[in-house]
C-alpha cells in the first residue's frame, strides 16, 4: 500500500515539476510547502501511533474495551487537531510559506497550493491516523485498499486538474484533497462496520484525559521525528535560498526522490508494529525477537540499495522530476553528498520503531530529537557559515550516520532489559 502512495507522491511532483515554462518555480514552490505538509502528517502520526500500537497491546491482553476507547480518543483528537491546523495554516499561510523559504518568485505556487491543501486537513488526519487501527486489527489488505485508492484516484485527477481544466499547482492540491476525502469516508465507514474487530462507536468519542494521556505519551516520540522534519525543512530552505532558489528546488526533488525509501519503510513499520506490540502485551519474548531480526535484515538491506542507486545515479534520478539542466547538474553534485549518511539509516528505523512497538515512550522521544534537533539543526547552522553551500548538505549526511550509530547502540543495550522486565510483568 505505501509503494503505491510513494507513487502518488512522487506523480504527484512530477506532474508538477513538467508544467510548462514554469515547472521549476511551481516545483520549488511546491517543496517550500512541504514543512507545512510534513505537520500534518506528523500530527496524525502523533495520534495514530500514539493510540494504534497501545490498542494493540490491549487486544495482547485480551481488553478489546480499552482498545475501543482508545480508537474513539484518536479520533477525537484528530478532529479537534485538524480544525486548529486549518485555521493556522488559512491565517498564517503567507507568513509561514516565507519562513520555510518562499521568495518573491515561488510565494505564488506556494500559497496557490497550500491555500487548498489547507481545506483537506482533516480528511488527511482521518485517513493517515485511523488507517493504522485498521492495520492493528490484522486487516492488512483493507489497510492497503485504503492507500490504493486514494493513490490510483490521485494518479488519474492529477493530469485532469493540473493540465485539462489548466489549474496548474492548485489542481494538483484538488486532485490530493479529493482522493484524501475518499480515503477517509473509506476508512470511518470499515471501522463503523460489524467486519471490523475494534469498531467505532459513538460513545467511546468524546475525551477521556486518562485516555489521551497514554496515547500522546507513546506517540510523542513518532511525532517528534515527523515534526522535527518540517523545522529540518524550514533550516535547510533558509539556508539554502541564500545560494539561491535552483538550490531550493534541487532539495526538493532530493526529497521527493527520497520517499522511494521513506515511504515503504514506513510501510513496513505499520506492518511490523502491531505485530510485535501484540506479542509484547502477551509475554510472548521470543516472537518479539524474531520479528525484530525480520524487520533489522528487511529495513537496513532496502535502505541500502535505493540509496546506493541515487548516489550512483543522482541525474538519472533528477531527470524524473524536471528537464532544467541546470537543476539536473546541481542535483548530480550534490545529492552524493546529501544522502551519503543515509547509507546506514535503516538502523535507526528499525530500532527507532521497536522502542515505539514496545511501548518505550521516553527513549524513543530521546532517539527522535537526537537525529533532527540534537544534531542535524545545530550542524547546518554551523556548517552552512563555515564551508558554505556544501555544508549545508553535509549537515545531513553527518547527523544521519551519527544519529544510525547512536542509535543502534542503545537500542542493542536497552533490548534485553525490556525484554527481562516484560517476563517479569507477564507471570
Amino acid at each position: 500500500a505505501q509503494l503505491v502512495n510513494m507513487l502518488y507522491n512522487i506523480v504527484d511532483r512530477i506532474y508538477i515539476g513538467h508544467i510548462p515554462e514554469v515547472g521549476s518555480l511551481a516545483l520549488t514552490g511546491i517543496g517550500v510547502c512541504m514543512p507545512l505538509i510534513l505537520i500534518v502528517s506528523a500530527f496524525s502520526a502523533f495520534v495514530a501511533s500514539g493510540g494504534a500500537p497501545r490498542a494493540s497491546i490491549f487486544m495482547g491482553r485480551g481488553d478489546c474495551d480499552s482498545a475501543e476507547r482508545t480508537l474513539g480518543g484518536c479520533l477525537t483528537m484528530q478532529v479537534i487537531i485538524s480544525l486548529l491546523l486549518t485555521a493556522a495554516m488559512l491565517i498564517w499561510k503567507d507568513e509561514l510559506l516565507y519562513l520555510f523559504g518562499a521568495s518573491e518568485n515561488t510565494i505564488y505556487y506556494a500559497a496557490d497550493y497550500m491555500g487548498i491543501y489547507a481545506l483537506g486537513t482533516i480528511f488527511v488526519q482521518i485517513t493517515l491516523g485511523l488507517n493504522a487501527f485498521i492495520t492493528a486489527q490484522g486487516f492488512a489488505k483493507v489497510g492497503m485498499k485504503t492507500v490504493i485508492i486514494g493513490a490510483v484516484l490521485n494518479i488519474v485527477l492529477d493530469p485532469l486538474f493540473i493540465f485539462t481544466f489548466d489549474m496548474g499547482v492548485k489542481g494538483a492540491a484538488v486532485a490530493t484533497v479529493i482522493s484524501q476525502a475518499v480515503c477517509a469516508v473509506w476508512v470511518m465507514g470499515f471501522l463503523m462496520s460489524e467486519k471490523a474487530t475494534l469498531r467505532l462507536h459513538w460513545k467511546n468519542i468524546r475525551p477521556d484525559s486518562r485516555v489521551m494521556l497514554a496515547i500522546l505519551g507513546l506517540g510523542i516520540s513518532p511525532f517528534i521525528m515527523s515534526s522535527t522534519e518540517s523545522l529540518v525543512g524550514f533550516v535547510l530552505n533558509s539556508s539554502l535560498v541564500r545560494f539561491g532558489d535552483l538550490y531550493v528546488s534541487a532539495l526538493a526533488i532530493m526529497q521527493s526522490a527520497m520517499l522511494f525509501v521513506s515511504v515503504p519503510l514506513v510501510g513496513f513499520s505499520q506492518g511490523f508494529v502491531p505485530v510485535v506490540g501484540y506479542n509484547y502485551g502477551h509475554g510472548d519474548n521470543g516472537r518479539v525477537k524474531e520479528c525484530f531480526r525480520i524487520v533489522v535484515k528487511v529495513m537496513f538491506f532496502f535502505n541500502l540499495s535505493l540509496v546506493l542507486f541515487m548516489i550512483l545515479f543522482p541525474e538519472l534520478v533528477a531527470g524524473v522530476f524536471t528537464d532544467d539542466a541546470l537543476l539536473i547538474a546541481a542535483v548530480g553534485e550534490y545529492m552524493p553528498l546529501f544522502l551519503a549518511g543515509m547509507t546506514i539509516f535503516g538502523l535507526q528505523r528499525a530500532c527507532q520503531n521497536m522502542f515505539v512497538a514496545l511501548g518505550q515512550a521516553k527513549v524513543s522521544v530521546f532517539i527522535a530529537l537526537l537525529r533532527k534537533v540534537i544534531l542535524l539543526i545545530p550542524l547546518v547552522l554551523l556548517l552552512s557559515r563555515l564551508v558554505g553551500l556544501e555544508g549545508v548538505f553535509a549537515a545531513e549526511a553527518i547527523s544521519d550516520a551519527l544519529a544510525a550509530v547512536l542509535c543502534t547502540a542503545i537500542f542493542a543495550y536497552q533490548f534485553p532489559r525490556i525484554l527481562r522486565r516484560n517476563v517479569h510483568a507477564t507471570r
